[in-house]
């Protein structure tokens, strides 16, 4: 495995791990976190965004807000789970894009 794509790895796990004290501190609420993530999302599939855009690319760049929206969606107070299984969650949740119907 490509060394950027380990490193890549290990920064989502720390800002999920962040996320979620921020959480158990009431510094930020799991429905904050959510929202700022979906707009990130959605800015990133903007049709101006995406335009001409594979939706494999559309893909690689909404991974990691999609896997920290997951990692958002697990109680503060429970283990958070792998990256790998994560990782696997996303691939199983991701929906087709408006332009792929």
């Amino acid at each position: 495995m490509n060394v950027a794509n380990l490193q890549l790895e290990g920064l989502l796990m720390a800002v999920a791990s962040i996320n979620h004290v921020l959480v158990r501190k009431g510094i930020l609420t799991a429905e904050e976190i959510d929202i700022a993530l979906r707009k990130a999302e959605a800015s990133e599939t903007s049709q101006e965004r995406s335009e001409g855009m594979s939706a494999s690319s559309r893909d690689a760049i909404n991974f990691p807000i999609r896997l920290l929206e997951l990692a958002n969606q697990c109680q503060p107070e429970a283990d958070m789970p792998s990256f790998s299984k994560l990782a696997r969650m996303v691939g199983k949740v991701k929906e087709p894009y408006n332009d792929q119907l």
